[in-house]
């Protein structure tokens, strides 16, 4: 095997079977047969003549590409330089019978715009899917841990206690909303039909010699028969370049959740609080041997940046699209749509697999907790001492000073924050002495988070997921390796 051409790492190195497949050239130039041939029926059916079923029969059975075909099409197009009328001729050569009325009144986006919304909306469809694994795999690590206590932050540093269980249903809330993102990016796909070249419908319109019903029934035929419930309503020579941008923005917002979700998680992984799978033989530094580097995780935050700016190739390239259309379009889309699906379909298996691989890591969260609980639970001393009869405003000064103390021991001195114990010394709080302990509870200081889980999985979750019921028990147990 030769290795002297650049390869795209998307396809050569990480991109799964399926979304490669479907952005192949054999799946591309198989749809437009489909597509020739759907075209071709509907003719037949509205009364063309010319076009036998003998005819129609031959390009049923050469809907596949061979090699054959590939090298046929590519010699025409090296002469025409014209990619599908290169095909148009290889397609006659094994379907000779069809060879006078393959693409009758069509124009080349009539195959390439159409064949585009096939491959998007099945794209979408893969990608739908395994985004709905991905939301179960993290819901499910959510409800595991509803209950353990941890640090919440802000800024960093760290805030009121939560759980790691809600602390996931923050991140499964956003990918909830790209799986409605993308699903109505996928329904809203419509199909450009059959409007000929600048959209007018003029080439079919001689071709039923003036009967405008005809075409209409032309036009909804073939929009049936490739899969859709309706054609846009107008169209310039291509579908509007703006429906791109409706599927890459909402692609591009999740590359955006993807990548906050793997940054938590590096910082987690800083924190040997949470780490992403780690195998038995992985190396994770070259020099230094017990490094365990968020590598999953940094490769979905690397792919992500690339899938959030994927947006822009699509936006300004509808803003330039001249009255009905340049072909300027042509070039960036042949890269910018393939690489968004491609690239959400490695993140997603990224993100599978950092799901059902979870560490967790509770005695080290907890040590955490008890390093900033006492000054969280500052509050809690007062309000017990107000329940004593202490005066609020001099408990306040009293606790203050002796936190200052503790901040200092740790922060100049590098010890353990001994707050409590101070506490327990001080003789102005003698009253609560016997509480301390119960007031230093974590599980008293994360509120309705367990609650907050089972509710938010119950009601938004199980009916977010319910449309994908049978893909998930194909994979319920099945796990991913990166």
């Amino acid at each position: 095997m030769t290795k002297d051409k650049y390869e795209s790492p998307l396809t050569s190195r990480y991109g799964s079977s399926k979304i490669v497949a479907l952005f192949s050239p054999a799946k591309r130039y198989s749809i437009w047969r489909e597509l020739w041939l759907n075209l071709a029926i509907a003719e037949k059916e509205l009364g063309i003549a010319g076009i036998t079923d003998e005819s129609i029969e031959e390009m049923k059975a050469h809907l596949n590409l061979t090699s054959e075909d590939f090298n046929a099409a590519a010699e025409e197009e090296e002469k025409r330089r014209h990619d599908v009328m290169a095909h148009v001729h290889a397609f006659g050569l094994v379907a000779p019978k069809a060879a006078g009325i393959i693409h009758l009144g069509a124009t080349s986006c009539y195959v390439t715009d159409n064949g585009d919304l096939i491959i998007l909306k099945q794209g979408l469809n893969l990608l739908l899917e395994k985004l709905a694994i991905v939301i179960d795999r993290f819901s499910k690590f959510a409800n595991k841990y509803k209950d353990l206590p941890t640090l919440g932050f802000t800024h960093f540093q760290p805030a009121q206690l939560t759980t790691v269980g809600k602390r996931a249903t923050l991140w499964i809330q956003e990918l909830l909303w790209d799986l409605r993102n993308l699903t109505r990016a996928r329904d809203d796909i419509g199909f450009r039909g059959v409007k000929g070249t600048t959209g007018t419908q003029a080439s079919f319109l001689a071709l039923f010699e003036g009967d405008h019903d005809k075409v209409e029934a032309l036009d909804k035929r073939v929009t049936e028969l490739s899969g859709f419930s309706e054609a846009y309503p107008v169209t310039g020579q291509t579908y509007s370049r703006k429906i791109d941008v409706d599927i890459l923005n909402a692609i591009s917002s999740f590359g955006a959740t993807s990548h906050k979700i793997a940054t938590d998680l590096r910082l987690l992984a800083n924190l040997k609080e949470i780490e992403e799978p780690f195998e038995k033989d992985q190396i994770g530094s070259s020099a230094m041997a017990y490094k365990r580097n968020p590598m999953r995780c940094e490769r979905v935050c690397s792919l992500a940046r690339h899938l959030m700016v994927l947006a822009q190739d699509a936006l300004m390239t509808n803003s330039v699209q001249w009255f009905e259309r340049t072909l300027d379009d042509s070039a960036n889309r042949r890269i910018s749509l393939p690489e968004a699906f491609i690239t959400s379909d490695i993140v997603l298996t990224l993100l599978q697999n950092i799901s059902e691989g979870f560490v967790v890591y509770p005695k080290v969260i907890e040590r955490h907790i008890a390093q900033e609980l006492p000054f969280m639970a500052t509050e809690n001393v007062i309000m017990a001492m107000v329940k004593k009869e202490g005066d609020r405003q001099q408990c306040h000064e009293e606790i203050r000073v002796l936190s200052q103390e503790a901040a200092k021991k740790v922060k100049e001195e590098g010890g353990e924050n001994d707050l409590i114990d101070r506490i327990k010394k001080a003789e102005y709080f003698k009253p609560i002495r016997d509480e301390l302990e119960s007031l230093m509870d974590p599980t008293t200081f994360i509120g309705r988070a367990p609650q907050q889980v089972d509710k938010f999985l119950k009601d938004y979750v199980e009916p977010a997921l319910k449309p994908y019921s049978e893909i998930l028990q194909v994979v319920k147990e099945a796990t991913i390796k990166v």
